[in-house]
């Protein structure tokens, strides 16, 4: 290395910003719900690695408010986390669909009702690495009672809670969903100031 070179770590930090290039791609798997692909990726140094990625439609979540005190959260087993979990009721986008018709369409499906309003809190992204999925987040008021049509696939418990033991939930680990500890955590900062 030659003295006016810089460290490697400056050329490394250098191409940190620089986006990577798909060379090739081919599919791996595919259902109704995700497609996995395996991409041939030029790296920005030059070098080219394989890369696996599941892409799945954007999603919505909801934390419904009955009032100012309280939301409902649904309960369900989870089959890849093999436990039952309460979250806030979330789901997919389906293609052409609005975000916030999925939201209330969700909300429905999930807990039976509707809302009046629907404050966007944030959209993110699930899973940076190997997922590619938005998940767009929203606190839903001014709840009334929906005809409740559930998916065929979900059994759901819903359930009624005090918004500052859904925070308490949060902060002892019991609430595993990213998407409901995201939502919370937003809901209770704005509320906090």
């Amino acid at each position: 290395m030659c003295p006016d070179d810089p460290p490697a770590d400056a050329r490394r930090h250098a191409l940190a910003r620089a986006p990577w290039r798909r060379l090739a791609t081919r599919p791996v798997y595919a259902n109704r719900w995700i497609r996995v692909r395996e991409d041939e990726v030029a790296l920005p140094d030059g070098r080219t690695t394989v890369y696996g990625v599941v892409q799945c439609g954007g999603c919505v979540g909801v934390l419904p408010f009955l009032d100012a005190d309280t939301v409902v959260l649904v309960g369900q087993y989870r089959y890849v986390a093999d436990g039952f979990y309460w979250e806030m009721p979330t789901g997919g986008v389906k293609a052409g669909e609005a975000l916030e018709a999925a939201v209330q369409r969700e909300l429905g499906e999930e807990a039976g009702y509707r809302a009046d309003r629907l404050t966007k809190l944030c959209a993110y992204h699930t899973s940076k690495s190997v997922v590619d999925e938005t998940a767009h987040l929203y606190v839903a008021e001014g709840l009334r009672a929906a005809e409740r049509r559930a998916d065929p696939t979900e059994f759901i418990e819903v359930r009624a809670f005090p918004f500052a033991e859904v925070v308490r939930m949060v902060e002892r680990d019991e609430i595993k969903d990213s998407m409901t500890i995201i939502a919370v955590l937003h809901a209770a900062r704005r509320r906090a100031g």
